[in-house]
């Protein structure tokens, strides 16, 4: 489906009105022109214009041209909760040429030199997030006042008095061809996950967003808000987003991660797994920035034993088998499970540095000296420090220096006219820590007011 007359075809068959021509920006925010399908032609070929320096971080400002976003017609998407409406995802441009601040612009090149390896790389996310509702002095509470378990995962019971809201989401991924799997209660009161099959990063990330998109909608028709925020509440767990991440060949379609060769430490991978997997570990602060990049991300990391009201969430740098206590978790011989990233991630971005990560491992032949099996959650940290693992950054500043200073994500996110593309998300992210930290909180005025 990728000429005009095809489109047009699959828009007249569906009664589609308008289109989302959507794109997001660094923070993963949704952006979009509503286009009626009568412009669909001048869209598709000359894209819809925008002011890129008023969406978010897009690298302009008011002096700058305007932004062209392209919609790839194989992203278009019929929405079931709003079917008059399509969605296509799009790549921005600046006077004809690829925009190479637009996060889906820098995962695309990514991918496309990963192509000339005869590679895929095939992924798919636990999208977490909480149903909320806004209490009169701005504080958020848990939508469902019964749901007060201090241990609420996988309760039948909870579940049951959400089933409205879940099995419209679970037949809205269906109707979209996605494949939902699954749909539980997750660790936090408020806190749900709905699962659907992996794919190609490219299509994952797209998907991404438009689960996002759909899951704040639905909240907001029913009343509801709708969050991806990694720690909402200071006693609930917070909203993961872990990737499961496999490497595929290009020509034959044949999985690469699976092996059982010397080394594997009994896990079933393959060399070129293990090695993904050392160069996950080798560049995990500066992953932390794009994968964690919020101020708030770094108060769902945590040290210490999880309990409901907790975490679940890595502190560690660590790699082993079936063990939810560290950054990277093996649930089958075909795959890694990356537990660092966070509701707040862009799915684009965070595919493009961990693929960089792991082809540096590849590339270099980087193994795994070790694997841990013990629960980090628990173990004291003077073993921790013993065993040479390394903490997770305390705070979005400084997993933007690391960021910064890491030459293969320099290299993975690209160049843009005025620099790196990670020399400029670090910046925006110091930023935004600065601009958090100057604030004076109540817990401040609190601990603080009479001490001295």
């Amino acid at each position: 489906m990728g000429t005009y007359e095809d489109i047009k075809a699959k828009v007249d068959a569906d009664g589609v009105e308008f289109i989302y021509a959507m794109f997001v920006e660094m923070q993963g925010k949704p952006c979009a022109k509503l286009v009626p399908v009568n412009a669909l032609e001048a869209t598709l070929t000359d894209g819809a214009g925008f002011a890129g320096f008023a969406s978010g971080p897009m690298g302009q400002d008011a002096a700058s041209p305007d932004m062209l976003a392209i919609p790839d017609p194989s992203t278009y998407t019929q929405l079931p909760w709003q079917p008059n409406v399509a969605v296509m995802q799009c790549d921005p441009t600046v006077e004809g040429e690829l925009w190479p601040y637009a996060p889906r612009v820098i995962l695309r090149r990514a991918l496309d030199q990963l192509a000339e390896r005869n590679l895929v790389m095939k992924t798919g996310v636990e999208a977490e997030y909480s149903l909320v509702t806004r209490n009169e002095d701005g504080s958020i509470a848990v939508a469902d006042t019964r749901d007060t378990e201090p241990m609420p995962c996988y309760d039948a019971r909870s579940l049951t008095r959400m089933l409205p809201h879940l099995t419209e989401v679970s037949k809205n991924l269906n109707a979209m061809g996605w494949g939902n799997y699954a749909n539980d209660h997750e660790d936090a009161n408020g806190q749900y996950e709905q699962n659907w099959q992996y794919a190609d990063a490219m299509t994952t990330a797209d998907r991404l967003i438009l689960f996002r998109l759909m899951i704040h909608t639905m909240a907001q028709r029913d009343g509801r808000y709708a969050t991806f925020m990694p720690k909402p509440f200071s006693d609930k767990t917070g909203n993961g987003l872990h990737a499961h991440i496999s490497l595929w060949s290009g020509d034959t379609d044949e999985p690469l991660f699976s092996g059982d060769g010397p080394g594997t430490f009994g896990l079933g991978l393959s060399d070129m797994a293990l090695q993904f997997g050392a160069g996950l570990l080798d560049h995990a602060e500066g992953l932390a920035a794009v994968a964690c990049p919020t101020v708030n991300s770094y108060k769902r990391i945590g040290v210490g034993a999880p309990r409901s009201g907790a975490t679940w969430a890595p502190a560690y740098v660590a790699f082993g088998g079936n063990n939810r206590s560290q950054m990277i978790r093996v649930p089958e011989p075909d795959r890694l499970e990356v537990r660092l990233g966070d509701g707040a991630a862009n799915p684009y971005l965070m595919f493009a540095a961990m693929l960089a990560a792991g082809l540096d491992g590849i590339d270099n032949g980087r193994m795994p000296e070790t694997i841990n099996t013990d629960n980090l959650f628990t173990m004291p940290l003077e073993e921790v420090k013993a065993r040479g693992i390394r903490s997770l950054p305390p705070t979005l500043y400084h997993a933007a220096d690391a960021l910064e200073a890491d030459d293969v994500l320099r290299a993975g996110l690209g160049d843009t006219p005025t620099g790196p593309y990670s020399e400029y998300m670090a910046e925006v992210k110091r930023a935004e820590f600065l601009s958090h930290h100057e604030q004076v909180t109540p817990s401040e005025i609190d601990r603080y007011l009479s001490l001295i």
